[in-house]
C-alpha cells in the first residue's frame, strides 16, 4: 500500500473591505435613526414652543397667582403685599353661589346647544351628500357664511333683532298679536343658542361634508342594491363612518360651549336677566377687571380649566367604549 500524503487546505483570505459593510450596519442604523429622531424634533418643534406659549405658561401664572393674594395691612392704610393665602382661593370659589349658578347656566346652554349643533350640522351635511339638494356649492357657501362673522358683530346684529322697540321681528310678531321677550327668563338661554348655532352650524356642517365625501361609494352602493332607502343609508351607512367626526365636532363644541362669554357679555346691555357673573368666563372677568382680585381670577380659571378637561375626558372615553360596544357587534 502506498501512504498519499494528505495535500494542503486552500488558505482564503477575505478581500479588503469585505467585512466593512457588516460591521459598519449598526452605525448606519444609529445615524439613519438619530437623522429621523431630528427631522421629527425640527418639524414638532413649532407645535411645542406654540404649546408652551399659549398653554403652559399661562395655566403656571393662573396656578401661581392663585395661590397668592394682595394684602394691606393697617386696616388698609399699609403698603399693599403679597402673601401665601394657599386653597383659600378655591375654597371661595366653590362656595360662590354666583359661581356655581355660572356653571349650572353653562351646564343647560351644553344640555341645548350640543346636540341641536352636532344633529342640525350631520343632518344638512347628509343632505347635500345625497345629492337632493340643487346648486350644493352655492348652499354650502350661504350655509358657511354666517361664520366668516366675528362672533362680536354676529351678537350685535342678534342684539338688535332681540331688543324690543327697535327690532323688526318683534314689531312684526306684535301685529300678529304675539308678544314675545327674547331675553326674559326662560327664552335667555334659548336665545343665546339661537346666536350660536346660526354662527357654527355651517362650519360644522363642512366638516360633516368632507367626511362623507370620503366614505367610498362601493358601500353606498352596497347598501342601495341590498335595498336600503336614502334614510336607512344615511342613518345606518354614512353615519357610523364619519364617527370620528362626530366625536372630534361634539367635543371641540363642548370646549367651545364651556367657554361663553361674548354673546351674554353683549345682551347684558339690553337684558336685566344676564348680570355681570352670568357665566364662569364672565365670573372670571369680573373678577379680575371690576373687583381687581386676581387671585379670585385665577383660581376661578383653574377650576373652569379642571372641568373643562375632566368633561372632554368623559366624551372620549364614552364614545371610545360605544365604539368598541358597537363593533363588538
Amino acid at each position: 500500500m502506498t501512504a498519499t500524503t494528505p495535500q494542503p487546505r486552500p488558505v482564503r483570505v477575505p478581500a479588503p473591505g469585505a467585512g466593512a459593510p457588516a460591521a459598519s450596519a449598526p452605525r448606519a442604523r444609529q445615524r439613519a435613526g438619530l437623522r429621523r429622531l431630528t427631522a421629527c424634533g425640527v418639524l414638532m418643534a413649532p407645535f411645542f414652543a406654540l404649546l408652551v406659549t399659549v398653554f403652559l405658561i399661562p395655566v403656571g401664572t393662573a396656578v401661581y397667582l392663585s395661590f397668592y393674594s394682595d394684602d394691606q395691612p393697617g386696616l388698609g392704610f399699609g403698603p399693599e403685599r403679597t402673601v401665601f393665602v394657599g386653597l383659600r382661593g378655591y375654597a371661595a370659589v366653590l362656595t360662590d353661589p354666583t359661581f356655581l349658578g355660572g356653571l349650572g347656566t353653562v351646564a343647560l346652554y351644553c344640555l341645548i346647544y350640543l346636540p341641536l349643533m352636532v344633529a342640525g350640522a350631520l343632518a344638512l351635511a347628509l343632505l347635500l351628500d345625497s345629492g337632493v339638494v340643487r346648486l350644493r356649492a352655492f348652499a354650502q357657501l350661504g350655509l358657511f357664511l354666517p361664520h366668516a362673522v366675528p362672533g362680536i358683530i354676529a351678537a350685535l346684529i342678534w342684539l338688535y333683532l332681540y331688543t324690543p322697540g327697535i327690532s323688526p321681528v318683534i314689531d312684526l310678531f306684535a301685529r300678529a298679536d304675539i308678544t314675545i321677550d327674547f331675553l326674559g327668563v326662560r327664552t335667555v338661554i334659548p336665545s343665546i343658542v339661537n346666536i350660536a348655532l346660526w354662527s357654527n352650524l355651517g362650519y360644522n356642517m363642512v366638516v360633516f361634508y368632507a367626511a362623507l365625501r370620503a366614505v367610498p361609494r362601493e358601500v353606498i352602493e352596497a347598501s342601495v342594491v341590498d335595498g336600503a332607502g336614502p334614510v336607512r343609508t344615511a342613518l345606518r351607512v354614512k353615519t357610523p363612518m364619519v364617527r370620528a367626526s362626530i366625536v372630534m365636532v361634539a367635543l371641540f363644541t363642548l370646549i367651545w360651549a364651556l367657554q361663553l362669554f361674548t354673546e351674554p357679555m353683549l345682551l347684558s346691555q339690553s337684558s336685566p336677566v344676564i348680570n355681570s357673573r352670568f357665566s364662569p368666563s364672565m365670573y372670571i372677568y369680573d373678577a379680575a377687571f371690576n373687583r381687581n382680585n386676581y387671585s379670585l381670577a385665577a383660581a376661578s380659571s383653574v377650576v373652569l380649566l379642571v372641568c373643562t378637561i375632566a368633561l372632554s375626558y368623559g366624551v372620549t372615553r364614552f364614545t371610545s367604549r360605544a365604539g368598541t360596544t358597537e363593533e363588538a357587534r
